[in-house]
Parts: C-alpha cells; sequence; structure tokens
C-alpha cells in the first residue's frame, strides 16, 4: 500500500478554457461516486460536475488529494494553495509541455484506480520564501514560490540596475555579489530550473540537489553569468537606481511592487510541496521526452 491509502477526499481545480476540463470532471465525480469518495470543485468548474457537487474550500474542507487540471501554471497555482499542509497535488496535464504534470489527461481514468489504492509515491519539491524589506527596516508581505521569483520592470523590456548579496549563514554578515545592468533577475528553485531559468541560459538541476539558482536575465555584459549556491544561503537584492514599475513576481503569477529604497531577500523555504509520481515516472524520463534532452540527430 502507497502513501496515498484511505484516500476519503479530493479536492480538484483547473483551467475553465480548456476543452478537455469537461470531460475530466466527469470523470472524477464518476470515480469519486463509484469509490465512495468526497469530491469538491473550484467554483467555476462546477458545471459539468453532477448536480449537488460541492464547491471547494480548502479553508474549511481540507482534502486528501488535490487534482489540478491544467498546464505547469495550474499546477503552481494548485502548489501555493496547499503549501504548507502536506496535501499531496497531482497534476493532469492539458496543456502543452506540462513539464511538472505526471500525466496527460488521456491517462486519467486508467490511474485513478492507482490513486484510490494508493499505489503512487510523494516528489517532495523544495520552495523559495521571500520578503520586501523597505528603506526604514520594515518587512512587507511574506511571498512564497516553488518554480522562481523574477525581479523586472513591468511594461516592455526594459534594463534595471542590480545589486546582489549573499549571506552564507543565517545571521552571519552579507557578502558583496557585484552589481549589474539587465532585463532582470531569476531566484529559482531546482523545479524552476527548466522553467524561465532555463530559457535565459541558466543550468539544468536535478530536484533533489539542494541549492537555489541565480540567473541574470539579458545581462548587458559577458561578466555576468548564472550561479549556482547552496541552498543554505540567503539572497538579497537591491534596485540601484529608483523602483518606479520593478516588481517581484511569484511563479510568473503573483507580482509585488518594491518601495523606494527597499530590496528583496530570498531564501530556501522550510515548506516542500509533494508532488503524485507513479511507477516508472523519474526526472531523467521527463527530461528526454518533454525537452528532447540528449536527443541524437535524425538520419
Amino acid at each position: 500500500m502507497g502513501e496515498g491509502a484511505g484516500l476519503r477526499r479530493i479536492g480538484v481545480v483547473g483551467r475553465k478554457e480548456h476543452d478537455d476540463v469537461p470531460g475530466c470532471v466527469e470523470q472524477l465525480a464518476s470515480f469519486a461516486h463509484e469509490n465512495q469518495i468526497d469530491v469538491s470543485f473550484e467554483e467555476h468548474l462546477i458545471e459539468w460536475a453532477p448536480e449537488g457537487a460541492k464547491a471547494l474550500d480548502l479553508e474549511a474542507d481540507p482534502v486528501d488529494l488535490l487534482i489540478a487540471l491544467g498546464g505547469d501554471g495550474t499546477l503552481l497555482r494548485a502548489g501555493r494553495s496547499v503549501a504548507g499542509r502536506e496535501i499531496p497535488v497531482l497534476g493532469v496535464n492539458l496543456g502543452h509541455l506540462g513539464f511538472l504534470t505526471a500525466l496527460p489527461h488521456t491517462e486519467l481514468e486508467q490511474h485513478l484506480g492507482l490513486v484510490s489504492k494508493g499505489d503512487y509515491r510523494l516528489d517532495r519539491r523544495s520552495t523559495l520564501g521571500a520578503h520586501i524589506v523597505n528603506a526604514d527596516g520594515s518587512e512587507a508581505e511574506h511571498l512564497l514560490a516553488w518554480n522562481d521569483f523574477v525581479i523586472h520592470k513591468r511594461g516592455g523590456a526594459r534594463v534595471t540596475r542590480l545589486e546582489l548579496r549573499v549571506q552564507e549563514i543565517a545571521g552571519g554578515p552579507w557578502q558583496d555579489m557585484g552589481s549589474f545592468s539587465a532585463d532582470g533577475l531569476i531566484v529559482a528553485t531546482p523545479t524552476g530550473s527548466t522553467a524561465y531559468s532555463l530559457s535565459a541560459g541558466g543550468p539544468i538541476v536535478v530536484p533533489s540537489v539542494d541549492c537555489l539558482i541565480v540567473t541574470p536575465i539579458c545581462p548587458h555584459t559577458l561578466a555576468m553569468r548564472p550561479l549556482v549556491i547552496p541552498a543554505t544561503q540567503r539572497v538579497a537584492v537591491r534596485p540601484i537606481e529608483r523602483t518606479k514599475d520593478l516588481v517581484v513576481t511569484a511563479d510568473g503569477q503573483v507580482a509585488h511592487e518594491f518601495e523606494t529604497g527597499a530590496e528583496i531577500h530570498i531564501e530556501r523555504s522550510k515548506i516542500q510541496i509533494p508532488l503524485v509520481r507513479f511507477s516508472g515516472q523519474n526526472f531523467f524520463g521527463t527530461l528526454q521526452r518533454k525537452l528532447n534532452w540528449a536527443a541524437r540527430p535524425s538520419g
């Protein structure tokens, strides 16, 4: 019996715009009814569920498993919604790439039986925590990401000047890492190393490696390259110029503005997000299948 044995309550979130969402909702409702499992849906998905279906309310009615119908963006949103609660998240891909999702929607029905028996394992992914420190020393709202934090300007691509520091030991002195001009900066987890950081020239990092990836976006210098640092270290990013229009974005979805004179501190969070994985699924297989890693030229 696997980690998910005793499954009694399932929550379902998803993108209403996907053509395959109605069929997936119907499959999940039917599966839950046949196996006497309580299922609840995000409100905008209920129109495809049987009459009397429950609306998902994670605060009032926690679940044993959260299923995300969509692409990686939907899965990232789902993961953040249950962060710190030890609720496994299963991603069902309805998009194009779906690097983080566990299975395509065409395989949903055959894997639901494995889910009910707990015949799966949990792949625990690290997250990042951040807080903006204002010029007066006060701290703004704490932020969470499990792909990356991106510091950039709103609107079109515009260069900004940033200063980097690192704290090797909690409470220890900050060390200067230098300053540079770029379109922005990415601080990513190993999970996020195959997302925006990869597109910006950052390295691919196996999820189990305990590190942070610091990747400049289009730096205006040949000397500023991506950097991998231990996850025990903390990174501070300070805008050198005025902070108008400068924002930090969590997982490409949640944006927060900087006040004048503010800086952001980013570190590994204690929170881990458990992703559902089935037998035979592994990071390198996904890397080859989704990104054509080490693929041989045809012909």
